[in-house]
């Protein structure tokens, strides 16, 4: 290639500088190429995780809470095939969650960890005083809407009343236990005293059945129990007839009610109260409400807890 000598020197030098302006860049990629190669990663897209659905993506887990009424063992062999059944109809996973105590089970609900839970008359009484929280339906067991709380003592054992237990030992169930510490306590005091005082020793089992047990092994001299648990201990254990004994039956109260957080929405609550009411009508779900020795669920308001409230309030509330 050839230029005329009378041409401007612009001219002349425009090919040059263009060569040189594509030798800079080439060098400035090179470089940027060479400062970077160790340190980006290296990406194979042709291989690919797939993506769950978006239906599956948006299914969470029901999470069913059993309050500590029987023990976690026992909770899981009885209410499993409930939490199946739920879980089946409402075309959700299930999660059965359990702890230890009833004011932990209050907790959750409380803070909407769970959607739906099985609790006992004064956790229900305080978790809807302290936070809204809400029934849903409730139990009906031998066409009934009541339970009581027995005080039950070892078969060998001369005592025929609260009164003749001072000075022994005594298996209180849960702090916040309407049967199990509630009403006892509610007893002695109509003695003029209180559990700490009257009794030798106290402990705390932690559940209805476990009470139970510590009765009939002479572990404890004396317990106050669920008469629903204690019912379903014996049809499941009949020897428990001949270890224990009943010596006062409580006058009948409102049955422990299935209740929700206050945070659920209304159309998960609606979704699951249809369920359970209509579940002694499918086959499927009258075997599982046998199984747990329920006749049907019906629906319950707040009145029928107006005389567990009362008592709760004249043993000094809950502890």
């Amino acid at each position: 290639m050839s230029f005329h000598p009378d041409a401007p020197v612009f001219s002349r030098l425009r090919f040059p500088l263009w060569l040189l302006s594509l030798a800079l860049l080439g060098f400035v990629l090179s470089a940027c190429g060479t400062a970077h190669a160790e340190t980006l990663p290296y990406i194979d897209l042709s291989v690919r995780t797939p993506l769950p659905s978006a239906q599956e993506a948006d299914i969470v887990p029901l999470r069913i809470a059993v309050a500590a009424i029987i023990s976690p063992q026992g909770n899981v062999e009885s209410y499993a095939n409930l939490a199946t059944y739920l879980g089946e109809r409402l075309g959700r996973p299930v999660e059965l969650v359990q702890r230890r105590t009833y004011a932990e089970v209050n907790e959750l609900i409380a803070n909407g960890t769970v959607d739906l839970a099985f609790v006992c008359t004064s956790a229900y009484v305080d978790g809807h005083d302290k936070f809204g929280m809400e029934l849903l339906v409730a139990p009906q067991i031998n066409g009934d809407l009541v339970y009581h709380s027995v005080l039950i003592v070892p078969a060998a054992s001369p005592a025929t009343s609260m009164a003749d237990l001072q000075g022994k030992s005594f298996a209180f169930t849960d702090p916040m236990s309407f049967s199990g510490r509630v009403y006892p306590s509610y007893l002695i005091k109509q003695l003029g005293s209180t559990p700490e005082a009257f009794f030798g020793h106290v402990f705390f089992t932690y559940s209805h059945d476990r009470a139970i047990k510590s009765v009939a092994a002479s572990i404890a001299d004396g317990a106050a129990v669920d008469s629903l648990v204690l019912d379903y201990a014996m049809r499941n254990d009949p020897t428990l007839a001949q270890r224990i004994k009943v010596i006062h039956r409580s006058p009948a109260f409102g049955i422990p009610p299935v209740v929700v957080p206050p945070s659920l929405p209304p159309r998960q609550k609606a979704l699951l109260r249809e369920l359970l009411l209509s579940m002694h009508e499918d086959p499927v779900g009258k075997q599982v409400l046998d199984g747990l020795g329920i006749d049907r669920f019906v629906p319950i308001d707040d009145t029928a807890y107006v005389e567990i409230r009362q008592l709760i309030y004249e043993t000094g509330g809950m502890k």
